[in-house]
C-alpha cells in the first residue's frame, strides 16, 4: 500500500475508502486535490488530476526517493507508476506499456513528458556516452513533436492534435539504447480553419514571432500574425506558450536529434508557403477562374522549389485521363479553392509525418544483435488525444473518440483479466464484477459491413456525386434500431439534432452529436493528383522524398487508396494489440474544471470524468474479493513488530506461518485468506488497524533507539569537540608563531645580501596565512625589485624595459629576440646600418619633430612591404611616440603614410626567423612589412620593435592608471623597504594584520597577453598577436 500520509490528506489509495460509493470517491478525490495532492492510486493505476499549476514535485530530490521503490512504498506520484514499469521490464524482461488517458486539457502530454525524464535520469549511472545521446534525443523529440503537432484549443493551451505512442528499447542492463514513435491522425484540417477562440499548430507562431528579420525577409513573411488567412482567427489570442521562445528551443532540439540546416530550412520554407497559400485569392472572369494575387504564386513556386507556371496550372486546372486522351479540365472558383486548401493540408501533414520518420531514422536501435548484446526490452508510452466533445464535433472527433472507446475497452479487459489471473494463480476464488462493456460501441464504429466506417466508406465508393445528407440517410436505415445510435429523423422530438445534418452517439463517456457535413470529404482526403506530380518534381530532395506517388504517370492506373477512417481503424487495432501484449500500467488523468484554475473544483464536472472512466468500477474490481495483497516476506518485514511471535524474527518453519501467527494474534484471521505466495486483505479497516498498531510500536522502537543513541552521541560529541578545541587553539598559536619566526630567520640581512634573497626559500605557511604569504611576498618582490633597478644607469633603464617587455611577450614564441645586443632604436639615423642616405633622413626626421611634436623616436629601419598584389617593395618605417610613419628611401624618405599610434590596435608577428611584421589599425587598413637591416645583415629586430612598442603603451598605461592608485595610498612607487613592514606585522594579531596588508597593498596590473591567431596561409607555421592596451 501507499506511504501513510496524514488523514488530513485523505486516502491515498481509493482502495481503502470505506465504503465504495460516488461520494465517498468524490469527497476524497476533492480534499487531495484541495490539499495539493494531485495523485492517487486505485491499485496499480494512478489517478491525476490538473493542478493547473507549477508544482514542486518532479525535482532530482523527488526522482532519488521513488528510485528503486516499491510501488506502495511512497505517496502517490506518476515516479511510481514509471519505476515499477520500469522495474518490471528490467526484473523480467518483459515489455510493458504506460497508457495515459483522460479528456483534453487533461495533462496527458505533461504526464508523459515527466514519465521520460523519470526514466532518463534513473537509467545509465555508468554515464555512457552513447546512451546518453539517445536519451537527451528521445526528451528532444518531445518538444519537436509539440511545436507540429500541438495547438491552443478552448480547453487547453497545448493540446495535442495527434497520437503518439512511443517504444523505448532497453539494453539487457536496463539503459535506453533507441526508439520509436508512432503517430495517429494529425488533425490537418486545423491548418486552414480553426474554431472561435482557438489556434492553428504552434509552428506557424513560432516561426512568425520568433524568426529573425533575415529569415522572414527570405521566405518573404512579416510577424504579423492577422496578415495571413489561415492563422488570422487565433492571431489575437492570448497562450501561456511563449513563441519567440519556443521557435529557438526548437531549432535547437532539431540540431541535437540530427536534423541538417538545409532541412531545417526547407521545414521553414513549408510553413511558409502554407501561410502564402491561404492568402491566395480566386476571382471569375466570365467561366474561367483566375488567380487575383498572381505575385503569391511566385513567391509559393520559390518556397516549393519548382517553376511559377506549373503552380498556377496545379491551382487552376485537374489532368484529367481518359483511356489514352488527356486533357486539362479547368476548375470552378469552389474547385480551385477546396484544392488549395487540400494542398496546404496535405503539405502539412507530409511534413509532419516526415519529420516523425526524420526523428525515427536517428533514435531507432541499429545493428543490434540479441544473441551480443542480451535481449531487447521495451517499455511504451502512449499519450494519445482524450475524449472531446465540443461545439461542433465533425469527422476528427469522431475518430478520436472512436480511439478512445478502444483503449477504455482495453483497459476494463486488461484490468478485469489480471486480477482474475492473479486469485486464480494464488488460489482465490474470484468474485464477478458486472461493468459496462463498451464492446458494443466499438462494434457500431468498427463492425464490418455495418458499422459507421463500412457505412462511410460505402457512401465514399458510390459513383456519381455523393453527399453528407446521403451518408447521414444511409446511416439512419442501417443503425435505426441501435440503441446508442439516434438522428433527428429517427427521433423527431429531439430537437438538439438539426435534420439532415446531426447524428448522436452515446459513448461510454456521455452523449456527443456529430455533424456530418465534411465527413464524405475528410474521409476521402482527396487531393488532385497534380499537386503530387508537383511537389515529385520539386528541385528540393527533401520535399521531393515526402511525395513518392508523384512518379506515376497521367495514365497509370492504380489501386483504390483505404480511406482515411480505414486507415485509422486499422492502426487503432494494431495498437491495441501490441499495448495487449505487453504489461499495462495506467494513469488517469482528471481535467478539475473548465476554467484551468488551480483553485476551482468543479464537482459536477469530475464525477463525469469518475464515471466515464470507469474508475469506481476500477475500484469495485480491485476489492472484488481483497482490497490489499502483499508477498508473505514483505508482509512480515512490515508487520512483524506488532507480535511477539515474529519480533525482531520469528523461529518459525516459513515467512508463510509467521504471517499466520501474526494475524491470529491480532484476532484478523476471519478477515485474511492465505495464497500460495501472498496474504490477502479482504477489508481496508483491517489494513488500517494493522497500520495503527504498526505506527503505535514504531513511535515506542524509535524513542527507545533514539534515546539511546541521542546520549551516546552527545556525550562523544561532547568529548570530541573539547578536545578539538583545545588542540586547534593551540595548534594555531603555534603554527602562526612559528611561521613568522622562521620567515624573520630566513630573511633576516636580506638587504646585504648580493641577490637580496632571491635564493631564500619561503616556508609553508598554514592554511590561515596564505592569503597573508600571499600578500608579504608581493610587497617583498616589489622591494627586491626597486633595489635591483637602483644599481641599473639611468641611461640604460629604457632599453632594459624595452628588452623585458619582448620577453614578457615573445619568450618561447621566437628563437632570437637581439637581446644580446645594443637596441639603436633609431636606425634609419645610424651610418652602419644607412651610409649613404642617413644625412638625407635626419633633417626629414627634425622638420616631422617641428611639424608634429614628437618627443622620441621609438625605433626607425628599412623593410620591405608587401602589397595587396604580393608585390615586394623597399620602404621604411618610422615610429615615434605619436605617429608611425611610412617613407620611401628611394625618394628622400618621403612620408607616404602616417598612422596615429592611437589608432593602432595590434602588432603581429610570427614565430619563424622572418621578419614579418603587420600592424593592425582601427579603419582596418593594416600595414604589412618585412624587417631588414643592411649592416650586419640578417640581424633579427622583430624583437626590438616588440619590446619599444610594449615599453612605450606600458608605461603610458602606467601613468594614466597605475600612478592615482600608488600615490592614494602614501607609498612612493618601487621604494617599498620590507623590513619596517615584517616588524610592523609582528605586532599585531593575524586578522589586524591582514586588515593592515589591504590597506597598503599596491595594485597590480597584469601584462598584456598573448593571443593566438589561426595559421598563415604562407610557409609560416603560425602567428602571435601582440594585444596591446593602447
Amino acid at each position: 500500500m501507499a506511504e501513510q500520509e496524514s488523514l488530513e490528506f485523505g486516502k491515498a489509495d481509493f482502495v481503502l475508502m470505506d465504503t465504495v460509493s460516488m461520494p465517498e470517491f468524490m469527497a476524497n478525490l476533492k480534499l487531495r486535490f484541495e490539499k495539493g495532492r494531485i495523485y492517487t492510486f486505485i491499485g496499480e493505476v494512478v489517478v491525476s488530476v490538473n493542478p493547473y499549476k507549477s508544482m514542486n514535485i518532479y525535482g532530482r530530490d523527488t526522482i532519488e526517493q521513488y528510485k528503486g521503490r516499491e510501488l506502495y512504498e511512497r505517496p502517490p506520484h506518476l515516479f511510481a507508476i514509471a519505476d515499477a514499469a520500469y522495474k518490471a521490464m528490467k526484473r523480467r524482461s518483459k515489455d510493458t506499456c504506460i497508457v495515459i488517458s483522460g479528456e483534453s486539457g487533461a495533462g496527458k502530454t505533461e504526464a508523459s513528458k515527466y514519465i521520460m525524464q523519470y526514466i532518463a535520469a534513473i537509467t545509465n549511472p555508468s554515464q555512457r556516452a552513447e546512451v546518453e545521446r539517445v536519451k537527451n534525443m528521445l526528451l528532444k523529440s518531445n518538444c519537436v513533436l509539440e511545436a507540429f503537432g500541438n495547438a491552443k484549443t478552448n480547453r487547453n493551451d497545448n493540446s495535442s492534435r495527434f497520437g503518439k505512442y512511443m517504444d523505448i528499447n532497453f539494453d539487457f542492463k536496463g539503459d535506453p539504447i533507441g526508439g520509436h514513435i508512432n503517430n495517429y491522425l494529425l488533425e490537418k484540417s486545423r491548418v486552414i480553419v480553426q474554431q472561435p477562440g482557438e489556434r492553428s499548430f504552434h509552428s506557424f507562431y513560432q516561426l512568425l514571432q520568433g524568426g529573425s528579420e533575415q529569415i522572414l525577409r527570405s521566405l518573404h513573411l512579416q510577424k504579423s500574425l492577422s496578415s495571413y488567412n489561415y492563422i488570422h482567427v487565433g492571431a489575437q489570442l492570448k497562450s501561456s506558450i511563449n513563441d519567440a521562445a519556443e521557435f529557438k528551443v526548437v531549432a535547437d532540439a532539431m540540431k541535437v536529434i540530427g536534423f541538417k540546416p538545409e532541412e531545417i530550412q526547407t521545414v521553414y520554407k513549408i510553413l511558409a508557403a502554407i501561410l502564402h497559400l491561404g492568402n491566395l485569392k480566386f476571382v471569375v472572369d466570365g467561366d474561367t477562374p483566375l488567380i487575383e494575387n498572381g505575385k503569391v504564386v511566385s513567391v509559393v513556386a520559390e518556397l516549393l522549389s519548382t517553376k511559377t507556371d506549373m503552380v498556377e496550372k496545379a491551382l487552376l486546372y485537374r489532368t484529367v485521363a481518359t483511356g489514352r486522351d488527356v486533357i486539362d479540365k479547368q476548375h470552378t472558383e469552389q474547385e480551385a479553392s477546396y484544392g488549395r486548401d487540400a494542398f496546404a493540408k496535405a503539405i502539412y501533414e507530409r511534413l509532419f509525418c516526415w519529420i516523425v520518420t526524420r526523428i525515427n531514422d536517428v533514435i531507432e536501435v541499429k545493428n543490434y544483435d540479441t544473441t551480443i548484446h542480451g535481449k531487447n526490452t521495451v517499455i511504451g508510452v502512449l499519450d494519445i488525444y482524450g475524449f472531446e466533445i465540443f461545439d461542433n464535433n465533425s469527422f476528427e472527433q469522431f475518430c478520436i473518440n472512436y480511439c478512445n472507446e478502444k483503449l477504455q475497452q482495453l483497459f476494463i479487459q486488461l484490468v478485469l483479466k489480471q486480477e482474475q489471473e492473479e486469485y486464480q494463480r494464488e488460489g482465490i476464488p474470484w468474485k464477478h464484477i458486472d461493468y459496462f462493456n463498451n464492446q458494443i460501441i466499438v462494434d457500431l464504429v468498427e463492425q464490418q459491413h455495418k458499422g459507421i466506417i463500412a457505412i462511410l466508406d460505402d457512401a465514399c465508393m458510390n459513383v456519381g456525386r455523393v453527399t453528407d445528407e446521403m451518408f447521414l440517410e444511409a446511416l439512419n436505415s442501417k443503425l435505426c434500431k441501435h440503441g446508442h445510435f439516434s438522428s433527428r429523423k429517427l427521433c423527431a422530438s429531439d430537437k438538439i439534432l438539426e435534420f439532415d445534418r446531426d447524428f448522436r452517439i452515446r459513448h461510454y463517456a456521455g452523449d456527443v452529436v456529430y455533424s456530418v457535413i465534411g465527413f464524405i470529404d475528410k474521409n476521402k482526403d482527396t487531393l488532385f493528383q497534380d499537386f503530387k506530380r508537383l511537389m515529385y518534381n520539386s528541385s528540393n530532395p527533401v520535399l521531393k522524398n515526402m511525395w513518392p506517388e508523384g512518379k506515376l504517370s497521367i495514365t497509370e492506373v492504380t489501386k483504390r487508396p483505404l480511406t482515411a477512417a480505414t486507415l485509422f481503424k486499422n492502426s487503432m487495432i494494431a495498437l491495441v494489440d501490441n499495448l495487449a501484449s505487453k504489461e499495462p500500467y495506467y494513469v488517469r488523468c482528471i481535467k478539475p474544471n473548465d476554467k484551468k484554475s488551480p483553485q476551482l473544483f468543479d464537482d459536477e464536472r469530475c464525477r463525469h470524468q469518475v464515471e466515464y472512466l470507469g474508475l469506481l468500477e476500477n475500484v469495485r474490481v480491485r476489492r472484488a474479493g481483497f482490497a490489499y495483497r502483499q508477498t508473505y516476506e514483505k508482509f512480515l518485514h512490515r508487520y512483524k513488530m506488532i507480535s511477539e511471535f515474529t519480533w525482531p524474527n520469528h523461529e518459525l518453519r516459513s515467512d508463510k506461518e509467521a504471517v499466520k501467527k501474526l494475524i491470529e494474534h491480532c484476532e484478523f484471521q476471519d478477515d485474511v485468506a492465505y495464497g500460495k505466495t501472498k496474504i490477502f486483505v479482504r477489508t481496508p479497516r483491517t489494513l488500517f488497524t494493522l497500520e495503527e498498531l504498526r505506527a503505535q510500536m514504531l513511535i515506542r522502537i524509535v524513542l527507545f533507539l533514539q534515546k539511546v543513541w541521542r546520549g551516546t552521541l552527545a556525550r562523544m560529541r561532547y568529548k570530541r569537540t573539547k578536545a578539538a578545541l583545545a588542540i586547534i587553539r593551540y595548534y594555531r598559536r603555534y603554527k602562526v608563531k612559528a611561521y613568522i619566526h622562521e620567515v624573520a630567520r630566513r630573511f633576516h640581512g636580506v638587504k646585504s645580501m648580493r641577490d637580496y634573497g632571491r635564493h631564500v626559500k619561503w616556508p609553508a605557511p598554514p592554511k590561515v596565512l596564505r592569503r597573508f604569504e600571499e600578500a608579504l611576498q608581493a610587497i617583498f618582490n616589489r622591494w627586491r625589485a626597486s633595489q635591483l633597478i637602483k644599481s641599473i644607469p639611468a641611461t640604460d633603464l629604457p632599453q632594459v624595459r624595452a628588452k623585458v617587455a619582448a620577453m614578457e611577450m615573445l619568450k618561447g614564441q621566437r628563437a632570437d629576440l637581439g637581446l644580446q645586443r645594443a637596441w639603436e632604436g633609431n636606425y634609419l639615423a645610424s651610418k652602419p646600418d644607412t651610409p649613404q642616405t642617413s644625412g638625407t633622413f635626419v633633417p626629414v626626421a627634425n622638420e616631422l619633430k617641428r611639424k608634429d611634436k614628437y618627443m622620441n623616436v621609438l625605433f626607425s629601419c628599412h623593410v620591405r612591404k608587401v602589397n595587396r598584389f604580393s608585390k615586394v617593395e623597399d620602404r621604411a618605417i618610422f615610429v615615434t611616440d605619436r605617429h608611425l610613419y611610412k617613407m620611401n628611401p628611394t625618394k628622400q624618405y618621403k612620408v607616404m603614410k602616417t598612422i596615429p599610434l592611437y589608432n593602432l590596435t595590434g602588432l603581429s608577428v610570427s614565430n619563424g626567423k622572418d621578419q614579418l611584421a603587420v600592424f593592425h589599425t582601427k579603419d582596418n587598413k593594416d600595414l604589412i612589412v618585412c624587417l631588414f637591416s643592411k649592416q650586419p645583415t640578417h640581424e633579427s629586430r622583430i624583437g626590438e620593435l616588440v619590446g619599444v612598442l610594449v615599453n612605450h603603451f606600458k608605461r603610458r598605461y602606467r601613468r594614466s592608471y597605475l600612478g592615482p592608485h600608488i600615490w592614494k595610498a602614501g607609498i612612493q612607487p618601487l621604494e617599498l623597504n620590507l623590513l619596517p613592514i615584517l616588524l610592523f606585522f609582528f605586532s599585531y594579531t593575524y586578522k589586524f594584520l591582514n586588515v593592515t596588508l589591504k590597506k597598503y597593498k599596491v595594485p597590480m596590473y597584469p601584462l598584456p597577453p598573448l593571443t593566438p591567431l589561426l595559421p598563415h596561409q604562407q610557409p609560416l607555421s603560425s602567428s602571435w598577436d601582440i594585444n596591446c592596451i593602447w
